[in-house]
């Protein structure tokens, strides 16, 4: 092991000259294109492999090049822009949905302090007090490109993917931040460089593993990855929020995801499995968690939840959007709520007693809080369909002792179905809805919104 010196603190960030700062920044953008290109084609030969399929094989060697030729072909694509769309909106928000997913790696940390042309600098951007937090914030800001695409694009589907990633990402993240309370607890800080300084003799994920199970959780909603992948749900919403898009702002939309799949991933990293810190037992060789080496550790670290990123879209179908706010809500709030308050507690009774004390009851009260975790997730999954149908209009209407005790149901006559239609303005909104059950649109509508089509088209 290195020594406490070698951890970097916040008192060793601000020093480097301004080339090295350039070199830095330079450095993590070029590591996480890298990341995307390979992870678009690493996924695409897993899920190939998982289906018994051969994947992607024929641009370049075994199919190496073949993210690189996908980049390129959406960048030479003709762009369109489709008429009654909100233009400058439209064009912003795969910008500001793409660079908050760059901005947000700049506070983690991917290895010590290292020697460059004779400066000793971390392997780091930058650090701040509240640097999860701030993480947290820049996330924050990204779905607003979501949300304003969705709103931008004046069609039904893309709203809808909107609204549903305002949900989503509104759930999620209360869940996601409740679990980096009690890592904070333990650490006393919201530095990135310093959190992983404080797992030099056991990981957090031994102590909170609770907080852990959460936040793998969450980030899979947070970052709109099957099964939760509600706001693009192509068998719903055609492709969501993205659905107008196409040419090099629908590639911006996926380098954005891709780039979130790796912040999540590193963060994942720096908070639960001891950040850049070598694994055991290569921790046992004394230069394993010094040099340049940690930047391979941390890396293979990260990799390991992309693959999980990847087997879960093979996996698992989507979820219905009520148990994906159920798990949510019911769920994952709840217990990283109370999961918060034991850790608190913990500490407390625990003070003035020895380390490994606090560590022992903390990793046994983990264990009992995880097997709750997981029992309240499978009682939603088993969330019983009876009451759903007793209670839902759509469902009781579905009923066939309802239909058989219904006379204008049971008549042949059109005239007596046509009086219980409920005709609507699918425009009253400002966008089009699609009628519900019960509701047809009213004569001519349908002709009319053609030929205004037609009128508005280039």
């Amino acid at each position: 092991m290195i020594a406490a010196t070698d951890y970097p603190t916040l008192a060793d960030f601000g020093y480097d000259p301004w080339w090295l700062m350039l070199a830095k920044a330079i450095g993590v953008f070029a590591f996480l294109v890298v990341t995307v290109l390979a992870g678009i084609l690493i996924e695409r030969k897993i899920m190939a492999r998982m289906q018994r399929r051969l994947g992607p094989n024929r641009v370049g060697p075994g199919g190496l090049l073949q993210s690189l030729a996908d980049g390129v072909k959406l960048a030479l694509k003709e762009g369109i822009t489709p008429a009654g769309v909100d233009t400058v909106i439209y064009l912003l928000a795969p910008v500001i949905a793409v660079i908050p997913a760059f901005t947000a790696f700049a506070v983690i940390p991917m290895g010590p302090e290292v020697s460059v042309f004779g400066h000793r600098t971390p392997l780091q951007l930058t650090d701040l007090p509240v640097g999860v937090l701030y993480v947290l914030a820049i996330t924050s800001i990204g779905v607003y490109g979501i949300i304003l695409a969705g709103w931008a694009s004046s069609s039904t589907y893309p709203l809808l993917g909107g609204l549903r990633s305002t949900a989503q990402v509104i759930s999620y993240e209360i869940a996601m931040g409740l679990s980096f309370a009690s890592v904070f607890l333990i650490s006393a800080t919201m530095s990135t460089s310093e959190i992983v300084g404080g797992q030099q003799h056991h990981w957090y994920i031994l102590l909170v593993l609770p907080a852990f199970v959460i936040y793998l959780i969450s980030m899979v909603g947070e970052t709109n990855r099957a099964p939760f992948d509600l706001p693009e749900a192509e068998g719903e919403l055609v492709g969501g929020f993205h659905t107008e898009y196409s040419s090099l702002k629908f590639a911006m939309f996926m380098l954005a995801e891709y780039v979130n799949m790796a912040t999540v991933s590193a963060l994942a990293t720096t908070l639960f499995l001891g950040g850049w810190q070598a694994p055991w037992p290569i921790s046992v060789w004394d230069g394993a968690s010094s040099g340049w080496w940690p930047l391979l550790w941390f890396t293979a670290k990260m990799w390991c939840f992309l693959f999980m990123f990847f087997w879960l879209r093979t996996a698992l179908p989507r979820l219905r959007y009520d148990q994906f706010m159920n798990l949510g809500w019911k769920v994952l709030i709840p217990v990283a709520l109370g999961w918060v308050l034991v850790v608190g507690v913990i500490d407390q009774a625990t003070r003035g007693q020895s380390e490994l004390v606090t560590s022992l009851i903390l990793a046994a009260a983990g264990i009992c809080t995880t097997a709750l975790l997981i029992y309240a997730i499978a009682s939603i999954s088993r969330s019983s369909d009876p009451s759903l149908r007793s209670s839902h209009p759509s469902r009781r209407s579905s009923d066939p002792s309802r239909r058989s005790s219904d006379p204008s149901r049971r008549s042949s006559d059109p005239s007596r179905w046509s009086s219980e239609v409920e005709t609507f303005d699918p425009m009253a909104g400002g966008f089009p809805v699609p009628p519900l059950p019960g509701q047809t649109l009213p004569e001519g509508a349908l002709d009319k919104k053609i030929a205004v089509d037609q009128k508005g088209a280039p």
